[in-house]
């Protein structure tokens, strides 16, 4: 991979089952190590995506939810499905409600919007 040339999107689709968060966890590591980053940002990018996964999997998203990575050498976005319609904002106490505020401490840039439906999430190498 040369300097900041983009691989082809890397698709992940995971039952709807906090369960396999470790799964998620695994791959954004991997991703992770395609790009740039420092061991402490492989770590936030692998929190990052778990609690997407976690919050997507708290707000109903189907039975499946589909995660996807881009990466080159300077960052890794991450946009993860959170099916139809609009995603309602979470409960204060409930485990969207903690992801999201992961979400925003870790990711350089986090948004969720509701047309479509999806988290996006940009990590930048810091190497």
């Amino acid at each position: 991979m040369t300097k900041t040339q983009a691989l082809d999107p890397i698709v992940l689709t995971v039952a709807a089952d906090p369960r396999l968060a470790r799964l998620v966890r695994m791959t954004a590591a991997n991703v992770a190590a395609l790009s740039s980053m420092s061991v402490d940002r492989v770590e936030d990018l692998r929190m990052a995506a778990e609690e997407a996964f976690i919050f997507a999997c708290s707000v109903d998203a189907g039975e499946c939810v589909s995660l996807t990575f881009t990466v080159d050498d300077e960052y890794v976005a991450l946009d993860v499905d959170l099916g139809e319609g609009a995603v309602a904002d979470p409960e204060p106490d409930s485990p969207a409600a903690y992801a999201g505020l992961i979400l925003t401490a870790v990711c350089d840039a986090y948004e969720k919007t509701d047309a479509p439906a999806r988290l996006h999430l940009e990590l930048k190498a810091d190497v």
